[in-house]
Formats: C-alpha cells, structure tokens, sequence
C-alpha cells in the first residue's frame, strides 16, 4: 500500500510540474493551439500570414490584366534587411513597412526597410498588424502614431496601414462580436485621423471581413482599401468598396516574397502620399 501511495505521489508531482511549465511555453510562442499546430511569438505577425491557409493560392494575375497598375512591395522583420535596388531595378516603385504591432512590438528591421526604400526612390508607407484582444483601437493608433506610423505631406509618405486581419495567436475574430469589431476599428480609424489629418488604409481580405465585421460598409466612403487575395482576379470586395486602392495578389514574389498592385499608374501613388 505505501508504494501504491508514493507512486501515486510521485505522479502527482510531476503533473503539477508539467503545469507549471506550460504557461512558459505558451508566453514563448511554443504553446500549441485547438488545433495542435504551434502559435508564432507575438510579434511575429506579418501582413497577409492568414490568407494562404484561409483563402488558398490560385493562378496568378495576367500581365493584361496589370498594364495600368504600379507595382510594391509590403515588408516586415521576416525580410530582413532587404535588397532595395534588386527591387527598384525590377520596377517596384512603392512599400510598405511593418512598424508596430500591438501596443508591444517594433520592427527590428524598420530603419533599414523604411529608410532604404526612401534612398532608392521609392513613394513608402508603414502598417501597424492589429491585435484587438490587447488594447484598444485609439491606444494602438497612438503607438502607431508614436512609432513610425507618422505622415507628413512630402510627396513621398503613403499615409498609415490598419492592418486587420486573421488572428495568428488565437480566436480568428480576437474574441470580439461582430459589432464589438467594428467599434474597434472605428476608434483606431479615429485616432488615428485625429493624430495625422489622414484616413488610414485599410488592409483585410473579404473572407475575414465577412465574418469578422458582419461585412461591414462603414469605412468604405473614408478608408482606402488595400485588398489580399491570392488570385487571377481580385474577386469580391468588401461591402461598400467599389474598387480597390492597393491589392496584395502574391506572397511568393522575387525579392521579398509579397508583391502588390497599385490600381494606377504611379501619379495616382503620388497623389495618395500627398493626400
């Protein structure tokens, strides 16, 4: 009997171990999800990192298709320091920079990416990866704001990305209703304006917007969209939107893997950058 007890003891302590090492695990990122894949570190978030697994990948758009759209880059930590002039050279004319995420991650890599797209020539802006189950949307505008998310009118600044979007760390819609979501983007939105004088874009794909915002119209008349879809064609757009600004068509492009259109030539990317 005393050894039926001590084992028994035995095994209680080592659960009790493992327990206490979980929630380490999960503050490093190693923390499985539902569905037993390992969720990234917070931080880590990219533009587009849901649309491969939620949306898929199809045909590529026809360069028929292109011929009046100009052609950008969108980067964050994972590129690195990245190889402006291979990508100028090629015709990428225009980025976009990962500055801040949350109210607790800056990209390491921002100067390197937001500076040298500059020097090469480039018109460049920088997006904020939204996390509405942290903070508020006004707070996380102001950290934007604070942190590179900034515009100034000298023709070569592309006003601030709100980059809203699957969520990589847990529930898809940040455990908000679909009313509670729009709220939160109408005070990111407002703070934002309010900080810079300018209307923030608004980076989502229609399948999360759908689900996530009851496929809202409200930000249609004032945000610009920029759009993420894997495909030949741009498809649906969210409600309200009759065309698209920006649209994120690859994430495995030359250089840096995602690549995007203009829908214009580059006088009509001027004429965002000064408002």
């Amino acid at each position: 009997m005393r050894v039926h007890r001590s084992g028994t003891t035995l095994a209680g302590a080592a659960l009790a171990a493992l327990t206490l090492l979980l929630p380490l695990a999960a503050s490093a990122g190693a923390a499985p999800d539902p569905g037993g894949r390992a969720m990234p570190a917070r931080g880590s978030a990219s533009m587009g990192m849901g649309v491969l697994a939620h949306d898929g990948q199809g045909a590529a758009p026809a360069a028929s298709a292109l011929a009046a759209q100009t052609e950008g880059v969108d980067v964050s930590s994972h590129q690195g320091n990245v190889a402006w002039s291979t990508l100028w050279n090629s015709g990428v004319k225009w980025a976009y920079v990962k500055a801040t995420e949350g109210t607790y991650y800056k990209n390491t890599y921002f100067n390197q990416q937001y500076t040298g797209s500059y020097n090469v020539g480039m018109i460049r802006g920088t997006y904020h990866f939204a996390t509405p189950d942290t903070t508020t949307g006004a707070a996380q505008a102001d950290y934007f704001v604070n942190n590179g998310g900034g515009w100034s009118k000298d023709g070569k600044t592309l006003p601030g990305v709100l980059d809203i979007e699957w969520n990589p760390y847990g529930a898809t819609c940040y455990g908000k209703t679909q009313a509670g979501m729009v709220a939160w983007i109408r005070d990111f939105v407002n703070r934002y304006k309010a900080r810079t004088g300018r209307d923030a874009v608004i980076y989502t794909a229609t399948s999360w917007w759908t689900q996530c915002t009851g496929n809202s119209a409200a930000f249609a008349s004032t945000n610009p969209l920029w759009i993420a879809r894997y495909a030949a064609t741009v498809g649906e757009l969210p409600a309200g939107w009759q065309y698209y600004t920006m649209w994120q068509y690859t994430s495995s492009g030359p250089t840096v893997g995602d690549h995007n259109h203009f829908n214009g030539d580059l006088s009509r990317v001027q004429a965002l950058a000064n408002g």
